[in-house]
């Protein structure tokens, strides 16, 4: 018996540490210890027990008075790892490179990850005006062409599983309403490729195609553009571009 609560107590403990971990990697900056047990509900003894175990292995940091805590660098160091690992990342490379140089914009590749896309690799346009996408950030899927371009692979009833009826908007421009986003994804599905019309963020345009090395797909590579730079040229060459991406992205996938 003792040894079974052993057990349960060692999974508890596994189970509160990466609770605690993705709530530093979810809020930047430092907080207390205050602020921290309010947004997870650990008692305070052990919590702070958790966070100086945590913080004597590197994966948390303190500030200077040591009452804050924040993420470490080993958790980036972690992170790194596994897009360094990754085989699909490593066979992208050349694709992305290729992308890029053909459309002169921001490429990125994306992963599904529950209801969010997490960014995997991104290849900065040169022009001076140009967004900007860190590898590791996470947005919610139906706010990107990247995201939406991935749930068009799925069935409707299966996004009706995945998704909250209302959704979160991140502009006025956002889907709120499950439903309209999925009779979009029909559309998706029948002209091969997704468009995020300012849904995201203010000013920005992007088109986004799945990877369909897996079904249904857990990759997508996209192509943002802000909107004062965009013509129906520009618009024309930067989707025959993503279906070539999509057919050499497939090729090489196959091989691993």
């Amino acid at each position: 018996m003792a040894a079974a609560e052993g057990a349960g107590s060692q999974v508890k403990s596994a189970v509160r540490t990466v609770e605690l971990l993705e709530f530093f990697a979810g809020s930047p900056g430092m907080h207390s210890l205050a602020a921290v047990q309010e947004a997870v509900g650990y008692p305070k003894s052990s919590l702070y027990m958790l966070l100086r175990t945590l913080v004597e292995l590197g994966w948390i940091e303190t500030d200077a008075t040591g009452t804050r805590y924040g993420i470490g660098v080993r958790a980036l160091l972690v992170g790194t790892s596994y897009i360094d690992g990754d085989e699909v990342v490593a066979a992208a490379r050349p694709t992305l490179d290729r992308l890029s140089d053909d459309t002169s914009e921001t490429i990125h590749l994306a992963r599904l990850d529950g209801t969010s896309v997490v960014y995997l690799a991104t290849r900065q346009s040169q022009h001076y005006l140009r967004p900007f996408t860190r590898v590791g950030r996470r947005l919610p899927a139906h706010s990107t062409s990247l995201g939406k371009a991935i749930l068009a692979t799925y069935s409707d009833e299966q996004v009706r599983t995945m998704l909250p009826q209302t959704l979160e908007p991140l502009t006025e421009h956002t889907h709120t309403d499950r439903e309209k986003l999925i009779e979009e994804l029909d559309r998706i599905r029948e002209q091969g490729y997704a468009v995020d019309r300012e849904e995201n963020t203010v000013g920005l345009r992007c088109f986004g195609i799945a990877i369909p090395y897996r079904t249904p797909a857990r990759d997508a590579v996209s192509c943002s553009v802000p909107v004062a730079r965009l013509t129906p040229g520009h618009e024309q060459m930067i989707k025959d571009a993503l279906f070539d991406a999509r057919d050499r992205l497939l090729l090489a996938t196959r091989r691993l």
